[in-house]
């Protein structure tokens, strides 16, 4: 399969900078990659757009931007948070035989980094790096509730409330008022709003500064959570939630936060 030019180009561009050049003149760089100076120019201003380099108004030199920070500290939470959550999830999924899940915010959705299968509940639209919408998933609404105002106006700015099933919320004034249940009750619930059929509940895990970093979720067919059957499960999540937290160094409890 060919690589596009344009795209290796402004990789390699990324790659130029290191602790002896964190800093970057375009003809440095059209000379380092053999670029003319307008390609280099133009490969820059793209990556300045979506903020992976930065230009200082003085010098007008280049340097890598706070997006690549961001990102990489996407990258290092999300494997810190599986390996330290695997035990616990394994354990739920054993004690509830139920499918399990990991799930961090990236922008608008929410990305699956682990998951944890049951022979007897099979849930094959979730896989590891697949994204879920926040507003018909009970992880993306934990993710979500938990933001503060400034976050969530954010997260949800121009959001596409896209209809997922017959019971998805489709409008920001009723999902405003379910992430207030959510903050309400310590837990989310998707019943049937993103895939039929399918119920799944999800609680927040803490880090170490009490911030929700991800969400843990249980899946099951709907008739699993019928009646009183879905009360021992919240019991059961919440307190997986709670050891993983504590693991991260979170002091508290998730029924006093």
């Amino acid at each position: 399969m060919p690589i596009i030019q344009s795209v290796d180009r402004a990789f390699k561009i990324l790659d130029l900078f290191n602790e002896l050049n964190p800093e970057l003149k375009v003809s440095e760089i059209s000379s380092k990659l053999s670029l003319n100076k307008s390609t280099v120019h133009s490969l820059l201003k793209t990556l300045k757009e979506h903020d992976y380099v930065r230009q200082d108004s003085d010098s007008g030199k280049y340097s890598l931007g706070m997006k690549l920070v961001e990102r990489s500290n996407f990258l290092m939470n999300s494997m810190d948070i599986r390996s330290i959550a695997k035990p616990s999830l394994v354990e739920l999924s054993m004690e509830t035989t139920l499918v399990v899940h990991l799930v961090i915010l990236d922008g608008q959705t929410g990305v699956y980094i682990d998951k944890v299968d049951s022979p007897t509940a099979i849930i094959g639209y979730s896989r590891v790096g697949r994204r879920v919408p926040v507003h018909s998933s009970a992880v993306g609404k934990v993710l979500v509730a938990y933001q503060s105002e400034e976050e969530r106006n954010e997260t949800l700015k121009h959001y596409d409330f896209k209809k997922q099933t017959e019971k998805t919320i489709t409008n920001a004034e009723d999902f405003q008022e379910e992430l207030q249940n959510v903050l309400t009750k310590g837990y989310a619930i998707d019943a049937e709003e993103n895939e039929p059929g399918i119920t799944c509940l999800a609680i927040p895990i803490y880090d170490h500064t009490g911030r929700v970093t991800a969400a843990v979720s249980i899946s099951a067919p709907s008739t699993r959570f019928s009646g009183d059957q879905i009360h021992p499960v919240i019991s059961k999540l919440k307190q997986t939630g709670e050891a993983i937290s504590r693991k991260l160094g979170y002091p508290s409890t998730l029924s006093q936060a």
